[in-house]
């Protein structure tokens, strides 16, 4: 029987991290939880057999029910029924695996019926579920709002909510953007007021393009302060359906992700609690929210590039043509050798971002129990930087490749894959999304950029450049031009001191950045594992041509061409219209 656990051997030697030692050391307070919890970890190794056993359940669920459900699910879809969204009957039966097998919310403490993993088993099981089925990992990832709860929510509140995922199977979403609110969260409208007759926060307005709409508890950002237009005046606020205050308007008709609903939602008077402080809604928690379902994205982007590699081999190792399979054509197997090669790179920059995410997770779960030695503080301030800049960076290199394999495995179908008849072109629909929602890429890029103009990137590219061995001389060599293209370029860029012109190339830098980190955790992993070798030199080959390239083009643009690229103006733009 198929099984993507292990099918993908990957996923064992990341739980090798030395990081992850100390992040499970942390969560498990020593090991102490053992005393607590008859199901808690003994020691670390017993804690990574969980972290294998469970992740084999979830590679025998994906395998075996989540992927053969996921075209029904793409043609049948959700629909509208009694003010309530009704799941295609596939969508149903994953959710009931996954939620009878105790995997909701799997990362949350046990007390509230959870696992209490680290995210980057959590993260693993996500990329295996969208690898089965892209939508699905929608819902069933939460979208991160058990974990906002968590970190951010009254204890009353985690008594009565956070529970209900995992008993219950309680569905969640993160209910923000609005018909004049997409990525500028700041002009969010939907009211919320004090109720003092009936001591309650009451909901009204209009939301669009929410994902899981009509979840069971929803996280809803509202405007509390009255007279304000600016993120100051919102604050966060829980919201259980079984108020009934809410009408879902409409079902979007979506190019791909179609299991997972996508609605228009109509807050008449809802009731709802005020999570945390008043006004701290997008400042705080939002981004908090939004950083979570970024890394959520990315390991939705790898799983569905994992998806598009899989279905291009078999695809080229059964078609012939010219009378023999089309894998032995050199146009192809280069194809899918570099869908292998950059799954590798990403994979190694997805798991590398979550554990610098998850210690400084533990270490904030670590201060609610006690003072962190000056060490400690110290770590978790150099992780939390890390953190903020390759968040983005995962987000938006992942969502960008998952596209363009989803591409390239889509052409080795040829005219085949732009039919319904193989699985392609559903994932090339599904794959379009990612660079979208949770922040476009341009929007990845801005954010990332302050890991190339404050040094942060070429910071932690001298530290691991100090841990590749002479063995790989070679592509150190390699590295090495790449990195001093690199500096030279951000250099030149930052000292014109032109925020209009740094927006510019951005993402160039941005990009180049991370194809010089992913290679460099490749060759790190190489002299850990001879499976990567191959991975490592193929793909500092293949970037060092994509880095050059952005080099040259940085290096030769004045200031003056900026207004070349400005075509039309908005005044031009009315002319026009």
């Amino acid at each position: 029987m198929d099984n993507f656990f292990k099918d993908t051997p990957d996923f064992k030697f990341h739980l090798k991290d030395p990081i992850l030692k100390k992040v499970v050391k942390l969560k498990e307070e020593n090991f102490e939880q053992s005393e607590k919890f008859d199901y808690a970890p003994l020691n670390h190794e017993d804690a990574i057999d969980s972290y294998e056993k469970v992740l084999e359940i979830v590679g025998d669920i994906c395998s075996n029910i989540i992927s053969p459900n996921a075209e029904g699910v793409d043609l049948e879809g959700p629909h509208i029924e009694n003010n309530e969204v009704i799941y295609a009957k596939g969508t149903t039966e994953d959710y009931k695996a996954l939620y009878e097998a105790g995997l909701i919310g799997m990362s949350l403490p046990r007390r509230y019926g959870g696992l209490n993993f680290p995210l980057l088993p959590y993260v693993m099981a996500a990329e295996m579920v969208a690898r089965a089925d892209a939508g699905f990992a929608n819902i069933w990832g939460l979208q991160d709002c058990a974990e906002t709860i968590y970190e951010f929510g009254s204890e009353e509140q985690k008594d009565k909510f956070l529970p209900r995922f995992n008993r219950d199977g309680a569905t969640a979403a993160m209910v923000l953007t609005e018909p004049d609110a997409g990525s500028d969260l700041q002009a969010v409208k939907l009211k919320a007021v004090f109720n003092e007759e009936k001591n309650t926060w009451i909901l009204n307005g209009v939301k669009r393009f929410i994902t899981n709409g009509d979840a069971d508890i929803s996280l809803v950002l509202a405007r509390s302060e009255d007279g304000t237009t600016d993120a100051r005046g919102l604050s966060m606020f829980i919201y259980d359906r079984n108020d009934h205050a809410v009408e879902v308007r409409h079902l979007e008709k979506k190019l791909g992700i179609k299991g997972s609903p996508t609605c228009e939602l109509v807050f008449k008077d809802a009731p709802a609690e005020l999570v945390g402080k008043e006004r701290f809604g997008l400042i705080k928690y939002v981004m908090s929210l939004m950083n979570s379902a970024r890394l959520g994205v990315g390991a939705q982007s790898l799983g569905i590039a994992d998806a598009a590699y899989h279905e291009a081999l078999k695809y080229a190792a059964d078609r012939a043509q010219f009378g023999k399979v089309i894998l032995k054509f050199p146009a192809v197997y280069e194809m899918i050798t570099n869908m292998k090669v950059k799954i590798d790179a990403l994979r190694s920059l997805l798991y590398e971002t979550t554990l610098y995410v998850d210690i400084v997770k533990a270490y904030e779960e670590a201060m609610k129990e006690r003072s962190l030695e000056k060490e400690e503080r110290m770590e978790m301030k150099h992780y939390m930087k890390l953190a903020n800049v390759f968040t983005p960076l995962i987000k938006l290199t992942a969502s960008e490749a998952c596209n363009v394999m989803a591409y390239d495995s889509l052409q080795i179908h040829g005219g085949t894959g732009f039919m319904k008849d193989f699985p392609i072109e559903r994932i090339y629909r599904d794959a379009r999304i990612t660079s979208i929602y949770e922040g476009t890429s341009q929007l990845q890029a801005v954010a990332a950029i302050k890991g190339v103009t404050t040094g942060v990137f070429l910071e932690q590219i001298k530290y691991y450049d100090a841990q590749v061995s002479d063995k790989n001389c070679e592509i150190r060599t390699k590295l090495h031009k790449m990195t001093e293209a690199f500096a030279s370029i951000t250099q030149r860029v930052t000292e014109l001191n032109n925020n209009e012109l740094l927006d510019f190339h951005s993402r160039r830098l941005v990009e180049m950045a991370g194809n010089i980190i992913m290679g460099y955790l490749l060759v790190i992993n190489s002299q850990k594992s001879d499976t990567f070798s191959k991975s490592a030199k193929l793909f500092v080959n293949l970037v060092r041509s994509e880095n050059f390239e952005s080099y040259n083009f940085i290096e030769g643009f004045e200031v003056s061409e900026l207004e070349l690229y400005k075509v039309l103006q908005p005044e031009e733009v009315l002319e026009e219209v």
